[in-house]
């Protein structure tokens, strides 16, 4: 039988993993961009990953993103934003995260 104490320990140590997964990246836009149709003004940006979300945010500005991530052979030296020109509008493609060898695939 469970002790109150024991559930609330297993619920505490299952919230904790769960946002031990989010991992958190600072990234710097340098033109206006677009991400899920919504406009982001250039300036630096806090981006959250989880699972197959990223979350790009700035202030009470926060804009959510379907993503893929993928593994690349080496680590990139820097944080680098890859856009596609659809009508005009720069459209964030894929975010290579600098320190690390995580690409960031929008879909």
């Amino acid at each position: 039988m469970m002790t109150n104490t024991m559930k609330y320990f297993i619920l505490f140590l299952t919230l904790a993993l769960a946002v031990a997964s989010a991992s958190t990246h600072s990234i710097q836009l340098f033109q206006p961009s677009f991400v899920s149709g919504q406009e982001l003004k250039p300036g630096e940006y806090k981006l959250t990953l989880d699972d197959s979300k990223a979350v790009i945010s700035k202030g009470k500005q926060a804009v959510e993103a379907a993503v893929k991530l993928e593994t690349s052979d080496s680590k990139f030296s820097s944080t680098s934003v890859r856009y596609t020109n659809d009508n005009g509008k720069m459209k964030v493609q894929e975010i290579r995260l600098g320190g690390t060898n995580t690409k960031v695939i929008f879909n």
